[in-house]
């Protein structure tokens, strides 16, 4: 059998707590249908992490094969790329455990996220929030990843990672690769269209401001007739006018548009028609998506096997990267 030389390794998750946006799809799950022919991908359904905020188990459980179902309808090819989920693959916990000890009060005290969330959800403020970007270590170290793909937003909680792999190499040499951000292409920041500053997020308490993957057309069209522009009355890609800028990145990612033919086609054109064709190009874009998550979602059946492949494949890689931190660390090998 013919070596095959050893891809570099991607790894990214997505808590399943409900709304899948579409700047999940654009930011994320879009450009990693991409990347599997260069890439040994890892996608996984990070449960763990989504418990750090008060979750409804049934409504967990069904949103955790609401996420999977949408992954594959996505385009994400479960034979070409490891989607499983965080919470079947035990080593995840487990090296949190050890990297928990090898972290200090003061870094996680420092994450903007924490006292971010800790705001939102001050009557719960727990462990597991404050040591939640320890398990996000611990998800990307695992798997021996080179690359991680990343917003603005995550960006500490990497450095974080990187500084734990450091510390630990320099103790114990060589147990980790020390992972490096990747970085999508302009989906990556699509934004809320209430507020186009920020970007959109699912847990905005305005409805409007965001666009659901398994929003109907006319919901769409609602939202995108009602979002934020400006009075300049111009369509133009600047930041000085974000809201239209993020009308035009949701036009362009929903087409096969450069973001110069998008420009000349609106050039001229009022915001109602800039509105109105992007909605028509999204709606396009997220049919065939939606058609296909339906009959996946339908099949439970389909959806546990996979978890069971797929878990049992990252648990055997997991393992290799976790039995060598046990003994490097001093732990009995039985």
């Amino acid at each position: 059998m013919e070596n095959q030389e050893k891809k570099p390794v991607i790894y990214s998750g997505i808590q399943p707590t409900g709304v899948i946006t579409i700047g999940n799809y654009f930011g994320a799950v879009k450009n990693w249908t991409q990347l599997p022919e260069q890439y040994d991908c890892y996608y996984s359904i990070v449960d763990l992490h989504s418990i750090t905020v008060r979750q409804e188990p049934k409504k967990l459980r069904e949103n955790t094969k609401n996420l999977l179902a949408f992954y594959i309808a996505a385009g994400l090819d479960p034979k070409q790329n490891i989607l499983y989920l965080q919470s079947s693959v035990r080593q995840h916990a487990e090296l949190a455990w050890i990297l928990n000890c090898f972290t200090y009060m003061g870094e996680l005290s420092r994450m903007t996220q924490f006292k971010d969330k800790s705001q939102k959800h001050g009557e719960n403020i727990n462990a597991g929030l404050f040591t939640y970007p320890v398990l996000m270590a611990a998800d990307i170290l695992l798997y021996q990843t080179d690359l991680v793909p990343i917003g603005d937003d995550q960006k500490q909680h990497l450095e974080l990672a990187r500084d734990i792999a450091i510390r630990l190499n320099n103790e114990y040499s060589g147990l980790f690769k020390v992972p490096e951000a990747y970085y999508g292409k302009v989906g990556a920041r699509i934004k809320s269209l209430q507020e186009p500053e920020k970007k959109m997020s699912k847990s905005d308490e305005n409805v409007n401001a965001f666009i659901s993957v398994l929003d109907e057309p006319a919901q769409i069209r609602n939202k995108i007739k009602r979002a934020v522009t400006d009075s300049l009355g111009e369509v133009n890609y600047t930041d000085d006018q974000p809201g239209v800028k993020n009308l035009l990145d949701i036009y362009i990612c929903s087409t096969k548009e450069t973001k110069e033919q998008a420009l000349e086609k609106f050039a001229g054109q009022g915001y109602g028609y800039l509105k109105e064709e992007t909605a028509n190009a999204l709606i396009a874009e997220l049919e065939p998506i939606q058609k296909e998550f339906a009959r996946i979602v339908a099949d439970k059946a389909y959806l546990e096997e996979i978890l069971k492949e797929n878990g049992q494949k990252a648990a055997y890689n997991a393992e290799k990267t976790l039995r060598k931190v046990k003994k490097k660390v001093g732990f009995l090998e039985i």
